[in-house]
This record gives structure tokens, sequence and C-alpha cells, in this order.
């Protein structure tokens, strides 16, 4: 029973060995052309605030921590991020349709005001990443205020799927 209990052992460190070899490919593209800066203006304190709470997960410029380099926790991160990016990516914000920008303007408000986002998982270990209640009112208006500039910009229809 013991020589089969140290073989597994042994196999499992094996296995634990050679995944470390086994990597994602980085989410580190800084090409800007599409950020969301370029289409709508963002104060810096909201920026500042999308950056420390948002970015990692939301955009094509990951930071990573020190335990990303271990497996399995990488492809962990990696789905993590790659869901989050399906989402929303501020990265490419730019290059969505304006019916897109505006619904996902409505997510971003409706994720922050029921403090869906930042993940509370995410905050565990990046505690510069919650939100005070003073950023998320910031980033409510600004998104808001994004909206209405669109609403000037845009008809209303082509912004929001018709009802019914």
């Amino acid at each position: 029973m013991m020589n089969k209990l140290k073989t597994v052992l042994k196999v499992l460190l094996v296995i634990l060995v050679v995944i470390q070899f086994i990597r994602p490919k980085a989410n580190n593209s800084y090409d800007n052309s599409n950020l969301i800066t370029n289409k709508f203006e963002t104060p810096d304190n909201v920026m500042k605030s999308l950056q420390t709470s948002c970015f990692d997960c939301h955009s094509n410029g990951t930071v990573y921590p020190w335990y990303s380099k271990v497996q399995p926790v990488a492809w962990w991160l990696d789905d993590h991020i790659n869901e989050g990016k399906r989402e929303v990516n501020f990265s490419e914000f730019a290059s969505y349709s304006p019916r897109r920008q505006f619904k996902k303007f409505t997510e971003i408000i409706n994720q922050i005001k029921e403090n869906e986002m930042p993940l509370s998982s995410y905050t565990l270990i990046h505690q510069d990443a919650k939100l005070a209640q003073d950023q998320k009112d910031a980033i409510i208006q600004w998104a808001k205020s994004c909206q209405e500039k669109m609403k000037l910009e845009y008809p209303i229809d082509s912004l929001q799927k018709k009802k019914g």
C-alpha cells in the first residue's frame, strides 16, 4: 500500500513539474489604438480607478502577479482574463459599435452599483483594487455622462434594442 502511495506521489510530482513548462500566452499587447480614452473623455481619477481595479482582466495589458508563474494558477488566471475581456475590453472599446458601447456603459454602471465588480476573489489579493464609494460614484457618473454624449451623437433607437 505504501509503495502505491509513493508511486502516485512521484507521478503527481512529475506532472506538476512538466506542466510548469506549458504556459498560456501573456496578455500584454500595448496597442492602445482602440483604448476607451481615444473615444470617451475620461477624468484622471476614473482612469486611475479603471487601471487599478479593472484593467488586469478587462484590457490587453495585464500586470501579472508573481503567482502567475505557477501552474495551474496561470491557466486559471488566463481563463479569468479571457472571460473578462469577452465581457468588456477597455483596450478595444473604441472599436465596438455604438450600440455595444452604450450597452457596456449600462453594464458597467450596474456592475459597480451591485458591487459585482471588481470580483471579491480579485480584491482579496489586490487590496488596492477595492473601490471606495467616491470611486464608484465617479465611475458611474462618468459612464452615465458618456451615454448622454452618445445620445446627442446617435439616434436613441440605434443605441438600444427595441423592446417588444
